[in-house]
């Protein structure tokens, strides 16, 4: 019996009306959020103080508001919220906080996740993604013969010295607090699930679930390729499908999907897998990949997030202008500011977005505010250099596993050029020839590094350094940031990151 059928009439197929709102009630959704959010907070400490009483459109919001707000701003809220304080940035006392990557300060960011935010955000998210991928391909049967979900989570620790509060990876956050329906289909145990050791996890998690029916996967596919490839070594097979004859989506976010793409094809062979996007962050649920067919996600308009956009271009002038969804254009670069039931209030996210069609709005994630390199002028973001590696995999047969790159602002012959570590799963015949190829699709990507690159004048061919096999592994490692959601960072103008890989580079091929 196919009880997916069922279950998408029962329950999912009510989302499938309200996506279809999104089509021509975006603004009146998103309006409708704000007053929420500040009638729900306007006796919380913020809300009294930004008069939050007098709000009555988004004029007033703005007005009230102020300035849009880095982690700096809330960091001292934020903390005695850590401490047990009740109505600080939301009405309450909140309970779990997502540990993320640092600033320029802190090692590490806590996020707020409060009891609403876990509800009206995250767990309508994952929802959502059941309801869109049911709406999308509607002879699924996802939940048929006691099909099972394999979600990947991190781990999870006691928050300062308050009662029953916890932080830690926001994948544990919420596989800690997860209704009991969801514990019925989801594996491993949250007993191995929750372990902090990645290698150990990673080991029982494919033991665990070799027997059993799984049908999605749910992670950060630079982990799950990790955990599969495991699964494979166990098993002696060739393909996951031996495995898992029934799996049908990996539902993926977290990092890029396109340099893992071939991986995938490669151990996953059967021609119905499906691989469908998600913009779950640590700071909310944002979008959902609602069209196998077309990467781009829809904006996630009725959560309690509401939602404005700064253009990339002028974030980092004293005043920049701010819109709010009404306001964006298509095929502009925006890095997002958002407000949410977690009580974070126009809050800069880091994350960098174009819009690629309005009504609905949908999306792809372009990069992170702080992950460029623009040493020279040329703008390099994340999205133009995963775009650049696949058409360089295209050409030569390549997989890259993981990569990153950074400026070399003069060397010996006073030239100045990028430097890219790349870690290959399937190495190209030549590096040089990969190279050329790489650089060749940035110039027709980016036209500010075409014209850098103009006759090597400003910038020279850029360099490719191959990395040593588990190199990017064992620096996660070596930072105790293996497994959860970390992530490499992809580009950046400091050499920081580099140097490191450089110098561990080196000790591993001598090893």
């Amino acid at each position: 019996m196919n009880i997916t059928k069922i279950l998408n009439k029962v329950y999912f197929s009510r989302r499938h009306k309200v996506f279809e709102r999104f089509l021509s009630h975006a603004e009146e959704m998103q309006d409708k959020v704000m007053h929420h959010l500040v009638e729900k907070a306007e006796s919380t400490e913020w809300g009294r103080s930004h008069n939050f009483r007098s709000i009555a459109n988004y004029d007033d919001f703005t007005h009230h508001m102020g300035s849009i707000n880095t982690y700096e701003e809330l960091k001292s809220y934020i903390h005695r919220m850590r401490e047990g304080e009740s109505d600080v940035l939301w009405p309450g006392k909140v309970l779990w906080f997502a540990k993320s990557s640092g600033t320029t300060n802190d090692k590490s960011k806590f996020i707020p996740v409060s009891g609403d935010g876990l509800k009206d955000i995250h767990y309508a998210g994952g929802r959502d993604c059941l309801a869109a991928y049911l709406m999308a391909n509607p002879t699924s049967r996802l939940f048929s013969n006691s099909g099972k979900s394999l979600i990947l989570g991190g781990s999870h620790s006691p928050n300062l010295n308050t009662p029953n509060s916890l932080v830690g990876d926001l994948s544990a956050i919420l596989i800690e607090n997860a209704p009991s329906i969801i514990n019925k289909t989801r594996v491993p145990d949250k007993s191995i699930a929750l372990l902090n050791d990645f290698e150990v996890k990673r080991d029982l998690i494919a033991r665990n679930t070799l027997h059993l029916n799984v049908t999605n996967l749910s992670g950060v596919p630079s982990w799950m390729m990790s955990v599969l490839n495991r699964v494979l070594e166990i098993t002696g097979k060739e393909s996951i499908d031996e495995i898992w004859p029934n799996l049908e989506v990996f539902f993926h976010g977290g990092v890029a999907f396109s340099p893992y793409r071939e991986q995938y094809k490669n151990i996953i062979k059967s021609p119905d897998m499906h691989y469908m996007e998600t913009y779950n962050a640590s700071e909310g649920f944002f979008g959902i990949q609602t069209d196998l067919n077309d990467p781009a996600m829809t904006l996630m308009i009725d959560y309690g997030v509401f939602y404005e956009f700064v253009p990339l271009d002028e974030l980092d002038k004293p005043n920049p202008s701010v819109v709010p969804l009404s306001g964006v254009e298509v095929g502009k670069n925006y890095a997002m500011v958002i407000s949410t039931s977690c009580g974070l209030w126009r809050y800069l996210i880091g994350d960098t977005v174009k819009f690629t069609q309005k009504d609905p709005y949908k999306f792809v994630i372009t990069g992170r505010t702080k992950h460029f390199i623009n040493a020279f002028g040329e703008e390099l973001i994340v999205d133009n250099a995963d775009k650049g590696l696949e058409q360089a995999c295209i050409a030569t047969g390549a997989m890259v596993k993981d990569y990153t790159a950074a400026p070399i602002f003069m060397d010996a012959n006073a030239k100045c050029r990028h430097q890219w570590i790349i870690e290959f799963t399937k190495a190209p015949a030549s590096i040089k020839d990969f190279a050329e190829i790489l650089d060749r699709s940035l110039q027709a990507i980016n036209s500010d590094y075409e014209a850098k690159r103009y006759k090597n004048i400003t910038l020279q061919p850029l360099e490719i350094i191959q990395a040593e096999p588990g190199l990017f592994e064992e620096w996660l490692k070596a930072k105790g940031k293996l497994g959860g959601q970390h992530k490499i960072p992809r580009l950046s103008n400091s050499r920081t990151y580099i140097e490191e890989l450089l110098a561990l580079n080196a000790n591993l091929k001598h090893e």
